[in-house]
């Protein structure tokens, strides 16, 4: 680990401080020994660990012993304005440990999750998402990272000025045993509850009659960009490429494109205008993401903290057992962020 600058961090004979890629992404704190306490650490030093967030993405905390859902949950709280402890338009199923504190995600462990901004479909979304190393995999299993600003700066102008023009669409056709049910999505049985959330979050929906296989279909249309508010650098912060079928691993693709319509597929993203969008385009964007990814291993007791517009996280694929947990705070509203626009 590279621990040749001087972050100006209080207490530092406690800590290394560095990074384990040339890409500066993570941060790495890592404490000197067990017995240097995370929570008393950070408050000393929170303002600075702040504006390092902010600077490079993700700060990953490394030696604390972070051992256990509370312990977790208390330093979320204690470095959090306001944690998030429920949302909608749910996707994998999560399993609530404690509190705030959930599993990271069911996707089976044999598959991968492609790098996204947590939940920016949504027109809530966290600023922030933390994860904490409980088990580590017998192999595989990383949390891979990539800057959302140097992946906005690398898309080219054509791609980006029509994204920012009409933002992207994002569909989602609800059925029967195929991924998750609306009733898991929404959280309730009560289709005037769907119906009223929906309203108030700016997504379209038509219900199915009793003989269609699609019980509901949602659209909505969200930025694909975001101005840091504290930093004011654009971050290409959206679900854009993660929800697009392009994007799905080769034998899950098919199954979907032979099973279904276009329009028709569990879930499935346009340009904003409805219109489809070039599988080489798709390929393009994706391509960048995976030019700005970063990996680590896992080592129990790291707590990671990410900053939710400027870092994208995914998951890759792992054997043997892995259980890592996450938790979101600061709720974001769309509608109060400035976003990028065309020209």
């Amino acid at each position: 680990m590279d621990t040749q600058e001087d972050f100006g961090l209080l207490e530092d004979d406690k800590v290394k401080v560095g990074f384990l890629s040339a890409k500066k992404l993570p941060l790495v704190i890592h404490a000197i020994d067990e017995s240097v306490s995370l929570n008393d650490w950070f408050l000393i030093n929170e303002d600075l660990l702040k504006e390092l967030r902010d600077q490079y993405g993700a700060i990953l905390f490394r030696g604390f012993n972070i051992d256990t859902a509370s312990k977790f949950e208390d330093f979320v709280t204690l470095s959090s304005s306001s944690p998030m402890d429920n949302y909608l338009e749910r996707q994998l199923k999560r399993d609530r440990v404690e509190g705030n504190v959930f599993t990271s995600t069911a996707h089976p462990k044999e598959g991968e999750i492609f790098l996204h901004n947590e939940q920016s479909f949504n027109l809530v979304f966290p600023r922030n998402i933390y994860f904490n190393s409980h088990t580590v995999a017998q192999k595989g299993g990383c949390t891979p990272l990539a800057d959302t600003r140097k992946i906005f700066a690398k898309i080219p102008a054509e791609i980006k000025e029509r994204f920012m023009a009409e933002g992207y669409l994002y569909q989602r056709n609800f059925m029967e045993y195929v991924y998750v049910e609306w009733q898991w999505a929404f959280q309730t049985e009560n289709k005037k509850e769907v119906e009223e959330y929906c309203g108030e979050h700016e997504i379209d929906f038509q219900w199915g009659d009793e003989k269609s296989h699609i019980k509901l279909n949602t659209k909505q249309i969200r930025p694909v960009v975001a101005i840091h508010p504290n930093t004011k650098e654009p971050c290409w912060c959206n679900h854009f490429l993660p929800f697009n079928v392009y994007t799905l691993e080769s034998q899950m693709q098919t199954m979907i494109m032979q099973s279904f319509s276009e329009n028709e597929y569990p879930y499935h993203t346009f340009y904003g205008d409805g219109t489809h969008v070039d599988p080489d385009v798709v390929a393009l964007i994706q391509q960048i993401y995976l030019d700005e990814q970063v990996t680590f291993d896992w080592h129990k007791g790291d707590v990671l903290m990410v900053d939710n517009l400027s870092v994208a996280h995914g998951r890759q694929s792992f054997e043997g057992e892995r259980l890592v947990l996450t938790a979101l705070s600061e709720p974001c509203d769309w509608r109060n962020l400035e976003v990028g626009t065309a020209g």
